[in-house]
This record gives C-alpha cells, sequence and structure tokens, in this order.
C-alpha cells in the first residue's frame, strides 16, 4: 500500500487518454460519473486528477457554480463531485491520501473557499466512511438523488 508520491493536479491533455481508459463496477458506477463523461464538457467545474508516480489513478471535480447553492448557502464553498479512483487501482489508498490533501489544495488554490461540501448517497458506506475519516461532517441535510437519498456533507478549510 504506498501511497507516498500522490499529488492532486488540474487536468492536462497528457491525462485524458488515461482516464478515458477508467473503469468501475457497475455497484461503484452508478455512485460517480466517470472521468470520460465529464473531460470535454462541465463547464464551471475545475477538473482534478489523483496522480500516483505521475500517472493517473483517480479523478474528481471541484465546482463553483450555481449548483454549489443545491447544497450551502455558503458563497465560499466549492462542491466536490464525481470522485473515481480506477478499478484496478482501487484497494492501495489512494482516494484516502488524495482527500487528505484535498484542503492544502484548495486552500492554495481557491484561497477565498472556506468550507468543501459535497452528496453522498446513503447506501455508498465505503465513501461515507472514506470522506469522514479525512474530516467531512454530516451536516443532517439530504437531497434526494437520481438513485435516492444524498446525505450532505461539510468540511470546513483551516
Amino acid at each position: 500500500m504506498k501511497t507516498d508520491n500522490i499529488q492532486l493536479v488540474f487536468l492536462k491533455e497528457e491525462h485524458v487518454q488515461f482516464l478515458k481508459a477508467f473503469k468501475l463496477p457497475q455497484e461503484q458506477e452508478k455512485f460517480t460519473t466517470l472521468p470520460d463523461k465529464l473531460i470535454e464538457d462541465s463547464e464551471g467545474a475545475e477538473k482534478v486528477v489523483i496522480l500516483s508516480e505521475n500517472t493517473p489513478v483517480g479523478f474528481f471535480q471541484l465546482q463553483s457554480t450555481d449548483r454549489v447553492k443545491e447544497y450551502s448557502s455558503n458563497p465560499n464553498a466549492l462542491l466536490l463531485s464525481a470522485l473515481s479512483i480506477n478499478y484496478t487501482d482501487q484497494g492501495k489508498g489512494y482516494a484516502k491520501h488524495a482527500m487528505s490533501l484535498l484542503s492544502e489544495f484548495v486552500t492554495t488554490e481557491f484561497p477565498h473557499i472556506d468550507e468543501i461540501i459535497l452528496a453522498v448517497n446513503q447506501l455508498n458506506i465505503p465513501a461515507q466512511k472514506l470522506y469522514t475519516t479525512v474530516g467531512f461532517q454530516d451536516t443532517q441535510k439530504r437531497k434526494i438523488g437520481p438513485i435516492g437519498e444524498q446525505m450532505i456533507m461539510s468540511m470546513k478549510m483551516k
């Protein structure tokens, strides 16, 4: 479980071929959107790649669009969405390590942001555990998503 050389970087052209090859089992795919569906569009979303040894192993978006208002009234919040780790790279601690770097990354790249929010499906227990472990807290707010109730979680920036 080597996660020493994990980096969060903005999407670059050199990452695209790796991200388009990402695969997830069906039971995981229902909870997220694969990077290949988001690379070309999703205006207003910063695309972030999780690198291990300079190779993409994961992906997520940070959104500052009006969509944030669906989850928080904080004008200085970012919405984390579409987190995925390529199936062949799962179980190696990449998601946990990447999410532990998130606060520092956001503070550096978006200095005006003081909160990160996300919605996680009630049935996605592994993701809930991951987010709680790295400092997200359940806001007790709920939202109905495409496949059921979602828990809204928040992490305040230091």
